[in-house]
């Protein structure tokens, strides 16, 4: 395996470690994944394996149809949902798949998370939609995050009576998604226990979606 795909393991078993950081799994659920950029292979996180125990080492290389080319562990049972993501959405370089508490509480209602936040307008430009109700092993569950995200501008799915995947240009990104859709799953439930939220406009939706997107944060220096 060559340096970038050395780099890419490390990176992707730090990531994990921001899911047991922000309480979006428990035992062994959950996984990360990352293409290899240029390259029809992504690392994604081994089978069953305590969060403890990951390492740049655990992490298992697969092809973009699931298959094992190195690593001496069987590759998470999300597999081929990470797989057919990227295979369908050559713009995504991570995702990452949670049962959050409160995020999955909506999935198992098969209910989007209306946009009552300003936080949820800037990640997510809007709701987070719900996903079709799909079968754990085979790719159904990648159809179903595609056909639902496509021309969303929505990074994260609640698949319905399952959990959260979400997408990012790099896995990083994608992680970033599930902590935010946990948070923002919390205070909308908690928002609605005391009462009927109130909507924002579309129009104004849109502006704190671009704003954030394109104007927050630190940007590159020309000088």
């Amino acid at each position: 395996m060559n340096t970038e795909i050395a780099v890419l393991r490390e990176t992707v078993a730090r990531l994990h470690r921001e899911l047991t950081r922000y309480d979006l799994v428990a035992w062994t659920s959950g996984n990360v994944s990352a293409r290899v950029p240029g390259q029809d292979l992504m690392v994604i996180k081994p089978s069953g394996v305590d969060y403890d125990d990951l390492t740049a080492d655990t992490m298992v290389v697969c092809d973009l149809n699931g298959v094992v080319v190195d690593g001496g562990g069987s590759p998470s049972s999300d597999t081929a949902a990470h797989a057919y993501v990227y295979r369908a959405m050559p713009e995504v370089g991570g995702v990452v798949h949670t049962h959050s508490g409160y995020a999955t509480a909506w999935a198992a209602r098969g209910e989007a998370i209306p946009c009552w936040l300003t936080a949820q307008a800037d990640e997510f430009g809007g709701e987070i939609p719900i996903g079709p109700f799909a079968l754990i092993g085979g790719d159904d569950i990648g159809k179903g995050i595609v056909s639902t995200l496509s021309g969303h501008r929505s990074p994260a799915v609640l698949m319905r009576n399952h959990g959260v995947f979400t997408i990012g240009r790099d896995a990083r990104a994608a992680v970033k998604a599930a902590v935010m859709c946990e948070d923002v799953a919390r205070t909308a439930h908690l928002a609605r226990a005391l009462g009927q939220p109130l909507p924002i406009a579309p129009a104004d939706v849109d502006a704190l979606h671009d704003r954030y997107q394109n104007v927050y944060g630190q940007r590159p220096s020309s000088g």
